[in-house]
C-alpha cells in the first residue's frame, strides 16, 4: 500500500515533537553538591595542587634516602729513573679507595621531620583550594538562581505592563482616554523591555561564569535542581567558633610550615657536629698489597653555621606570627561572615511576614482602580515599581544568606570531600 503525502508529513511532523520531548527530558540537572563534586575533580587548580602534594611526598623519599659511598680508582705504570740493573723490572699500580660518609643521625632526623611537615602544609593548601573553588561554585550557582528568578520577575512585569499598554491602546481607539496615556504607557513598556532583555543576557552571563569554573565539564543546556529558598542548615555559633579555627585550611597550612620550620633549626644545628667520612684502600704493586683504613673528619672550628641557624629562628618566629594573626583574622572573618548571615535571615524574614504580599495586593488593587478609572496610571505604575523593587530586594537577601552560608562553609573546609578522589 502506498502512503500519501500528508500521511508523510504527519508522520514527519509528529517525529519532530517526539525529538523534542526526548531533547527537553533529556536536559541535565545538577544539584549544588554535584556541581561542586563535578568542577572539583574537573578544575585545573585542583589537579595542581593536588600534584604538590605528590612533589612533597617524593621530597619526603629524597630526605629518608642514605648518602652513597664514594669510590676512587687509580691505575698506571711504574717508570724507571735508574737502570734497570738498580730498579729492577718495572710493574703496574692500582688503587681503590671507597669512601662512605656517616650521616649525622639528629640531621637526618630533622630533615626527615621537616619533610613530612611540607606534605602536610601541601595537604593543607590542597584543601584550600578546594574549599575556596567549592564556595565559589556554590555562590555561582545560587547566583545562577537568582538571576533567572530576576529575569523571570522583569519578564511578568513587562507583560503586565503590556497588557496595561494594550487596554489603553483601545481605550484610546475609543476616545476614552487621551493618546498621552498611550504614549506614557509605550515608554513604560520599552523600559521594562530593556529590563527583560537585560535580565537574560546577565542569565546567560552567570551561566558561563559557572561554567568556567568547572572547566566546561557541564552541558551548555544544564539546570540547577535547587532554590534560594533553600534552607541553610549550620551548627550552632559557639561550635562554629571552636571549629573554624581548628579545621581552617590556611591555620593547618601554617601550623605544618612552622613544625617544618622548628625542624630546620633543628636540623641547621645538627650540621654544627663533626661530619665523618670512613675511608678503605687498597693499594697493590708487583711486591705489596696493603689494605688501609681511616676516617675523614670535618671540624667546624672558624664558622659554626652561625647564619644558617638564625636564619631558620627568625623564619620561624615570622610563621609563627603570621599563624597567630592568621587565626584572629580567621576568626573575624568567621563574625563578619555570621552576622551576614543574620542580617540576610532577618530581611528575609521581613519580606516573608507579608511585605511581598501587601505590595502584591497594592498592585492589584491598583490596577482594579484603573480599569475602573479611579486611579491614574502614574498611581499604577508607582505601585508596581514598589513591588519590582521589594521583589528585587527579597531576592538579592536569598542570595546573601546563601553566599553567607557559603563563605563559613569556605571558612571551616565544609564541602562534598567524599565525593572527591583522592
Amino acid at each position: 500500500m502506498q502512503i500519501s503525502p500528508f500521511w508523510y508529513s504527519l508522520l514527519g511532523i509528529s517525529f519532530i515533537f517526539t525529538s523534542l520531548s526526548v531533547s527537553a527530558q533529556q536536559t541535565t540537572k545538577f544539584t549544588v553538591e554535584e556541581l561542586q563534586r563535578l568542577g572539583l575533580q574537573a578544575n585545573g587548580l585542583v589537579q595542581a595542587a593536588r600534584s604538590q602534594i605528590e612533589m612533597a611526598k617524593a621530597g619526603v623519599v629524597a630526605a629518608s634516602a642514605f648518602l652513597n659511598p664514594e669510590v676512587t680508582v687509580t691505575a698506571g705504570p711504574d717508570s724507571n729513573r735508574y737502570s734497570l740493573a738498580v730498579t729492577g723490572p718495572t710493574s703496574m699500580q692500582r688503587s681503590v679507595t671507597v669512601s662512605q660518609p656517616i650521616e649525622n643521625p639528629f640531621m637526618r632526623s630533622a630533615r626527615i621531620n621537616a619533610s613530612e611537615a611540607a606534605v602536610d602544609a601541601s595537604r593543607a593548601s590542597f584543601d584550600q583550594v578546594r574549599a575556596d573553588l567549592a564556595a565559589q561554585l556554590r555562590v555561582r550557582a545560587f547566583e545562577l538562581l537568582l538571576r533567572q528568578e530576576q529575569a523571570e520577575m522583569e519578564q511578568g512585569i513587562y507583560e503586565l505592563v503590556e497588557d496595561v499598554r494594550r487596554r489603553i491602546a483601545i481605550n484610546v481607539e475609543r476616545g476614552e482616554v487621551a493618546r498621552f496615556e498611550l504614549i506614557r504607557a509605550e515608554t513604560e513598556v520599552q523600559s521594562a523591555l530593556n529590563r527583560a532583555q537585560a535580565a537574560q543576557l546577565t542569565v546567560q552571563r552567570a551561566r558561563l561564569a559557572l561554567m568556567q569554573l568547572t572547566a566546561g565539564a557541564m552541558p551548555s543546556d544544564f539546570e540547577i535542581n535547587a532554590s534560594l529558598k533553600d534552607p541553610v542548615q549550620l551548627p550552632p555559633l559557639e561550635a562554629l567558633r571552636q571549629e573554624v579555627p581548628a579545621v581552617n585550611p590556611d591555620v593547618l597550612r601554617l601550623q605544618a610550615e612552622q613544625e617544618r620550620a622548628n625542624e630546620r633549626i633543628k636540623q641547621e644545628k645538627a650540621a654544627v657536629l663533626p661530619q665523618i667520612n670512613v675511608l678503605y684502600t687498597n693499594y697493590q704493586d708487583a711486591q705489596f698489597t696493603s689494605n688501609i683504613a681511616g676516617a675523614n673528619v670535618r671540624i667546624p672550628i672558624f664558622y659554626r653555621r652561625r647564619g644558617e641557624i638564625d636564619t631558620a629562628i627568625y623564619d620561624s618566629a615570622r610563621i609563627r606570627e603570621t599563624l597567630e594573626y592568621r587565626r584572629y583574622e580567621i576568626s573575624q572573618l568567621f563574625e563578619s561572615a555570621w552576622q551576614a548571615l543574620q542580617i540576610a535571615q532577618r530581611r528575609v524574614d521581613m519580606f516573608e511576614g507579608g511585605l511581598i504580599k501587601e505590595a502584591e495586593n497594592a498592585v492589584q488593587v491598583a490596577q482594579a482602580a484603573y480599569r475602573f478609572g479611579e486611579r491614574g496610571l502614574i498611581e499604577f505604575l508607582d505601585t508596581q515599581r514598589i513591588l519590582r523593587g521589594i521583589l528585587g530586594d527579597s531576592l538579592q537577601a536569598r542570595f546573601d544568606l546563601q553566599a553567607a552560608a557559603a563563605e563559613i562553609d569556605r571558612l571551616r573546609a565544609h564541602y562534598p570531600k567524599e565525593l572527591v578522589v583522592e
